[in-house]
């Protein structure tokens, strides 16, 4: 589908906590205070204020803790798949619960992306004719990187995604690769540098919070 526009509204935002939270020792991510705040629920209520009311419903992608994600006010739902499955099983069952013609991921450990993320990610999308959008940032050493799990995408990708993952794929890459695609670079003047850095560890998440 080549998309014509997108409103504000369109867009069902997507908060993926559905990881194991291997490197911060086992520990469900998303519970983690930011601030006093537990990370999942900064990045949700981030997402509702995004600028100019491009966000409208979200929901949280969990596999623990349920009654804790709930008690956020946004419909929680786990994955499908067993055996946390990565993040393209959060996509899977973000885009199967999804009412609106767009849906935009962000991982619950990236509490500072930016309050422009989904304005600027819908812009680029519109312009460029794609069926998704990725946002990319300039990493410690310097370079622009694509940031996959930022990704706003045509809830129609669903059947694509489904049988992607139902031939044993896991891989982003492997499956955005297959659909127009076009990356939002956030390295402009005034872009927040630390904007998408995440928190994969106790320490790192101190750090941020220091920052």
């Amino acid at each position: 589908m080549t998309p014509t526009h997108i409103t504000p509204g369109d867009i069902t935002g997507l908060v993926l906590a559905g990881g194991r939270g291997s490197r911060m020792g086992g520990t469900d991510k998303g519970l983690q205070n930011f601030h006093g705040t537990p990370m999942a629920l900064h990045t949700l209520l981030r997402l509702q204020m995004q600028q100019g009311g491009w966000v409208g419903p979200t929901l949280v992608n969990a596999n623990r803790h349920l009654g804790a994600y709930e008690a956020f006010g946004s419909p929680v739902w786990p994955d499908t798949l067993p055996d946390y499955a990565g993040p393209l099983a959060g996509f899977m069952t973000g885009l199967s619960h999804a009412e609106t013609p767009w849906m935009l991921t962000v991982p619950c450990d990236t509490p500072r992306f930016p309050l422009d993320l989904a304005e600027r990610m819908a812009q680029a999308l519109m312009r460029e004719g794609a069926e998704m959008a990725m946002a990319a940032a300039r990493e410690e050493d310097g370079q622009l990187r694509c940031q996959p799990v930022f990704c706003l995408l045509s809830t129609d990708l669903l059947p694509s995604l489904t049988a992607f993952i139902e031939s044993g794929g896991r891989k982003i890459d492997r499956w955005t690769g297959q659909h127009r695609t076009v990356l939002v670079p956030f390295d402009l003047p005034g872009d927040d540098p630390r904007a998408f850095f995440n928190a994969n560890t106790l320490p790192e998440l101190q750090t941020l919070e220091r920052a």
